[in-house]
């Protein structure tokens, strides 16, 4: 049997198919859709930042509560303005050298009152202040004097009492003494007033061990 009609068929059938296979594996691959560019990631939201919690302020460990017999203990009645200015001068100081919580009674106290306000306190002191003058010795109002006592909390016990002078020559934080001689402008007297208020705040936060140095 003559079998090359036979291969040359085989041979031309294994052609066309291989042909064939080419052209649908070609139109498969024109048909293949371009792949989608990735996505763009999407942001993460960046966090707040935690508030820090403010610490809680703390409360002052001692206070100070000053007032003054202003109208009738007294032989004598002064401008209200000098005990205000007394009071003034002792509280600015108390406030600057330490960190005790200090107010300024707007009431009319007698000593008796300030004792009884005094044992109503659990760490308030009470500092009660008067103006005197010595009849015997002074001259004029510039030899005013403030007179102060303090009194614990609770007990009303005398922390510390003392007299506070007016000296027109005073150059320190500090006053010494009186040497104050001669007429002196209200307004004036009512600054030197102030300064001796101040003079017993120095002395009350030395008696308690409160004092800081004096920021200039």
């Amino acid at each position: 049997m003559n079998r090359k009609p036979y291969r040359i068929e085989s041979l031309a059938l294994l052609l066309l198919l291989v042909a064939f296979c080419a052209v649908v594996s070609q139109a498969q691959s024109g048909r293949r859709q371009p792949k989608p560019p990735p996505a763009a990631p999407i942001p993460t939201p960046t966090p707040e930042p935690t508030p820090q919690p403010k610490a809680p302020e703390k409360e002052p460990e001692v206070g100070f509560i000053i007032g003054s017999d202003r109208f009738g203990s007294t032989t004598e009645n002064y401008p209200i303005s000098y005990y205000d200015a007394a009071m003034v001068g002792c509280a600015d100081r108390l406030r600057t050298g330490s960190s005790a919580d200090v107010s300024v009674s707007q009431t009319n106290m007698s000593r008796g009152e300030a004792i009884k306000k005094a044992k109503g306190e659990t760490k308030t002191y009470f500092v009660f202040m008067r103006l005197v003058l010595d009849q015997m010795t002074a001259r004029s109002l510039d030899d005013l004097e403030i007179e102060f006592v303090v009194f614990s909390p609770q007990t009303a016990k005398v922390v510390i009492t003392g007299r506070s002078y007016l000296n027109v020559n005073r150059k320190g934080p500090l006053i010494v003494g009186p040497t104050s001689r001669g007429q002196t402008g209200a307004l004036y007297r009512e600054e030197l007033i102030r300064r001796a208020g101040e003079d017993a705040g120095e002395r009350i936060l030395k008696a308690l061990h409160l004092t800081v140095p004096i920021m200039r």
